[in-house]
């Protein structure tokens, strides 16, 4: 698109066909520029290759979702940068061919296709509600195409440890090969590293964490149990059900199910229609909505919710209910021990399974860093709005949760770091009131809500406030700062 007449619907039709391996080379001058090499040279081994003429370049990591946003606003704001990508093509987890992606074939955006895309990059017309995981590959990798941020990436390259050194950050290939940067944009996703559950006993059956299960005919047959009421664990339940010959999921917890459309129209579509709501008149408007339009869930047998709605990340799914309310699926709830193929719960009941499927969600990590620099473990207050740590030249990039799509924040993320970059790099005034209010009170962006301590919300934001707060942040970037505190 731009400089050729392809619409932009075609241009992400013509992507699918688009996989051919592109690698860009790293460049070969070795030994150039001797100050850069003296002060890399105490980190380099014996046999690295050294390529030294990256020192005024940022090292993004990552060419999914969020490596791509970063890219094209880098490039739009004339920021010169290499993209690393550990696998084959640009898409992250929206590639089901990824090594330790947790896509499966039925997987579906929970947000709309009109809440979904990248800003500037709208998803074609005639996708529907919700995009299937190849629907959204193909989104992708069309951003990708469109103002030529494939060419810039360099596949089947893996960012071992990325160090700051000097005024900058030394970064270290799988390869061996060691080069310098301004700085880092880590932009790895947050789905990466399974969090395993461990319950007394012992199990003879199949057991694997859902970022492992894939399709649905695996489960052809046999009696399933599904652990954790996630919107992943839902999904394969709901995958079960019609082809499994008993399908068990196990809530340790009750949820507020939202559906996925209200009076014809996707849920968050409609709740962004209207005027913005504050918290405390939102939360019993929508509890009041949900006891019309859904019900008391506890008659399908799920456990009653112990927290107020959005105080969690929100189920949306329409078809567990379905199925629940048709006998094809069953709820039960937490497990206590396993013996054999029986599995007994913390109500005394037990049941006989084949496998167990364990949803239990994800843990942070940004693995190229030492804790030392970044440890995701400490969560988001080593972060000014979850973007920016105490590190000159570091930048995160996707590090959240949120009850919104992820596009379009990251879109915003990266538009304000590639702003930040800019002021710095102009020494404008801008930069040293962006930071005074880095290093100043951290804003609120929970927008009023008390969201469960839990390990999943530990960098979680309420959507709402927080693109307004980034919008805010790049408003006043994009214009002379007089006095501001």
């Amino acid at each position: 698109m731009g400089r050729n007449s392809t619409s932009h619907a075609d241009g992400i039709r013509g992507s699918v066909h688009s996989v051919a391996r592109r690698t860009r080379p790293p460049g070969k001058r070795a030994l150039a520029r001797a100050a850069c090499i003296g002060k890399l040279s105490r980190s380099y081994t014996p046999g690295s290759r050294i390529v030294p003429n990256t020192e005024d370049r940022y090292c993004i990591i990552g060419a999914g979702p969020s490596g791509l946003a970063t890219a094209h606003q880098f490039q739009r704001a004339g920021i010169a940068f290499d993209v690393f990508e550990r696998y084959h093509d640009v898409g992250g987890i929206w590639d089901i061919e990824n090594l330790g992606t947790p896509m499966y074939e039925s997987a579906h955006f929970i947000s709309s296709r009109t809440q979904s895309a990248f800003d500037d990059f709208p998803m074609p017309a005639d996708y529907p509600d919700y995009p299937s995981r190849t629907r959204i590959l193909q989104y992708l990798r069309a951003y990708a195409n469109h103002d030529g941020i494939r060419s810039r990436v360099t596949f089947d390259t893996v960012v071992k440890r990325a160090t700051p050194v000097d005024g900058g950050w030394h970064v270290e290939l799988a390869s061996g090969e060691h080069r310098r940067y301004r700085g880092v944009v880590c932009a790895v996703g947050n789905n990466w590293n399974p969090v395993d559950a461990s319950y007394p006993g012992h199990f003879d059956g199949e057991m694997y964490h859902s970022s492992r299960y894939k399709y649905a005919a695996s489960l052809a047959g046999k009696r399933v149990l599904v652990v954790g009421g996630g919107n992943s664990g839902c999904d394969i339940a709901c995958d079960a059900a019609p082809v499994a010959r008993e399908t068990l999921i196990s809530f340790r917890r009750g949820y507020h199910f939202l559906p996925k459309h209200l009076f014809g129209v996707p849920t968050d579509a409609f709740f962004r229609s209207g005027p913005h709501l504050p918290a405390w008149l939102a939360q019993p408007l929508l509890t009041l909505l949900l006891r019309v339009l859904v019900g008391d869930l506890r008659r399908y047998k799920l456990p009653k919710p112990d927290h107020k709605v959005l105080e969690t990340h929100p189920i949306v799914n329409s078809q567990l209910l379905h199925y629940l309310a048709h006998g094809d699926v069953r709820a039960v709830p937490d497990v206590r021990e396993l013996n054999g193929e029986r599995v007994t719960f913390v109500d005394g009941t037990s049941a006989d399974v084949d496998v167990i499927i364990f949803s239990t969600g994800f843990r942070s990590a940004i693995a190229c860093l030492d804790a030392d620099v970044f440890s995701a473990e400490r969560g988001a207050a080593q972060l000014y709005l979850n973007v920016f740590p105490d590190r000159a030249g570091l930048y995160v990039i996707g590090l959240f949760e949120t009850d919104g799509s992820l596009f379009p924040v990251v879109s915003k993320q990266a538009a304000l770091v590639a702003s930040v970059i800019v002021a710095q790099r102009n020494g404008s005034d801008r930069a040293a009131w962006f930071e005074r209010q880095r290093t100043g009170a951290r804003p609120d962006l929970s927008g009023g809500i008390k969201y469960l301590a839990s390990r999943r919300h530990a960098f979680y934001v309420q959507y709402d406030e927080y693109v307004h707060h980034l919008e805010k942040m790049l408003k006043r970037m994009s214009s002379p700062v007089r006095g501001a505190a």
